[in-house]
């Protein structure tokens, strides 16, 4: 079997430069107060500024922006019940291609607006990851459309490793940079444009306790699937990709978990005193920090905030 093709640091600066103008730079935010109350001087990467709302805007738009002609003509294809499917839909829109986009039917319903609002097909399936993949290979036969992977995909991975590039460039001194994990494609992305920076730069990936295979798959050196996850933090429900979970081996220095009370804690004192909306698995960075303060204590920490889409009619408090 191939090792899959993995992305490089230079992928990651063409991918800066040729999503520049597409996605937002996002900006730098500190809290005097959050700092006091968890001991740690933090910079905020602010992504759920970014456009559709999280990080995943810079992926989408990269691997959109990197087709040919010929193969952008005949649109792209997703399966996806949240913001990977909002950003493809944003990345097709603004390159004026068709998107398709497989929810499952569960889905909440701010997400499907949200896909719907940047003029995407959504095709609604069963509520079971081998219902999305079978539909999606259905729509691929049907159109001809390319498949851009939510996160196991060089292309994707790349446009999120630009975050890594701004932090450095954003943050004149940083001793950590704590990553929330899901699939890892931010994750991996991140560790890589960091450590091949400034490698004596600790990179700290948070995942929820309640799904947290990068954390085992970590800890054993082999890449072990999600089984039943069960947490708030419903953008990092999915196992890790394989090019993600080589990149971790290579560049990430150490996972830690959080629980679920502790992501809402943090989510609260986000939304009261750094008054920006963020959605519980963009909070997982900041619950890391508030529920290790003896390992981050002192320290000066870049914490990426990964979106801010959710149901404001759902809040956890």
């Amino acid at each position: 079997m191939s090792e899959p093709d993995l992305p490089t640091f230079d992928d990651i600066r063409a991918a800066q430069a040729r999503i520049v103008g597409h996605v937002h730079r996002t900006p730098v935010l500190t809290s005097r107060l959050l700092n006091q109350h968890a001991g740690v001087h933090i910079a905020f990467k602010a992504e759920n500024l970014q456009r559709a709302g999280a990080f995943k805007a810079r992926g989408a738009t990269n691997a959109v922006l990197s087709l040919d002609t010929a193969t952008a003509a005949a649109g792209v294809a997703t399966h996806s019940s949240g913001n990977h499917g909002a950003a493809l839909a944003l990345a097709a829109a603004d390159r004026d291609i068709a998107a398709h986009i497989v929810m499952p039917s569960n889905a909440p319903d701010v997400k499907k607006a949200a896909v719907a609002a940047y003029g995407a097909h959504i095709i609604e399936c069963e509520p079971t990851l081998e219902a999305r993949e079978a539909t999606l290979v259905e729509v691929v036969a049907r159109t001809g459309a390319h498949v851009v992977h939510p996160y196991d995909d060089a292309r994707v991975i790349a446009g999120q490793g630009t975050v890594g590039l701004e932090i450095l460039e954003q943050v004149a001194e940083v001793d950590v940079v704590v990553v929330p994990v899901g699939g890892g494609g931010l994750l991996g992305g991140v560790a890589l444009a960091v450590k091949t920076l400034r490698p004596e730069v600790e990179v700290v990936a948070i995942e929820p306790a309640g799904a947290d295979d990068a954390f085992r798959s970590f800890g054993l050196g082999r890449r072990v699937l999600q089984s039943a996850p069960n947490t708030i933090a419903d953008g990092l429900l999915t196992s890790l990709g394989v090019r993600n979970f080589a990149l971790i081996q290579q560049y990430v220095d150490t996972i830690i978990t959080v629980d679920d009370a502790t992501i809402v804690e943090a989510m609260r004192l986000q939304w009261t005193r750094l008054k920006t909306v963020v959605e519980p698995s963009g909070a997982v960075t900041f619950a890391g920090l508030l529920e290790y303060p003896e390992r981050f204590r002192g320290r000066r920490v870049a914490a990426v905030i990964s979106g801010g889409n959710l149901d404001i009619d759902k809040l956890p408090w």
